[in-house]
């Protein structure tokens, strides 16, 4: 098969319809669109969502919900996830490595989740107070 070889499935491709073209054409006088009204009228028709004058639909449901585009890449370790990871050093790269955050995660932070029982060095992974506690009574610690 060549590219020049390619073409749509037979019957894929209709011709265009050419209306107001007379009776035997079979699309003569109103050319399909029926008689008379809105719809009949040469750029006669509504915006989409437009419910004649009556409030729309997408106006007459509440808005719901928000969903921010920095919490996608953000993730929260918890202390016994850190287990996972193998190794002393614990980085963004090993944890998207060990799957414990996911691979769009930029930022990832460890909470007092579980317990940690290995010496673990966190590196460009934040801690809070009560995570930083847990890792250093492990015999670990934390870098900047």
């Amino acid at each position: 098969m060549r590219l020049n070889s390619l073409k749509p499935a037979p019957g894929a491709k209709r011709p265009r319809l050419r209306v107001g073209r007379g009776a035997s054409a079979g699309q003569g006088k109103t050319c399909g669109r029926g008689t008379k009204g809105q719809r009949a009228r040469k750029g006669g028709y509504h915006k989409v969502g437009f419910e004649g004058g009556q409030m729309p639909i997408q106006r007459r449901l509440p808005k719901v919900g928000f969903r921010s585009d920095i919490a996608r890449t953000r993730a929260e370790v918890r202390l016994s996830e850190l287990a996972k990871v193998e190794g002393a050093l614990v980085d963004l790269e090993t944890l998207k490595k060990a799957g414990v955050v996911p691979a769009n995660t930029v930022r990832a932070k460890v909470v007092l989740s579980g317990e940690i029982k290995k010496s673990v060095t966190l590196k460009g992974v934040a801690a809070t107070k009560g995570a930083r506690a847990a890792i250093e009574a492990a015999g670990g610690n934390i870098e900047a």
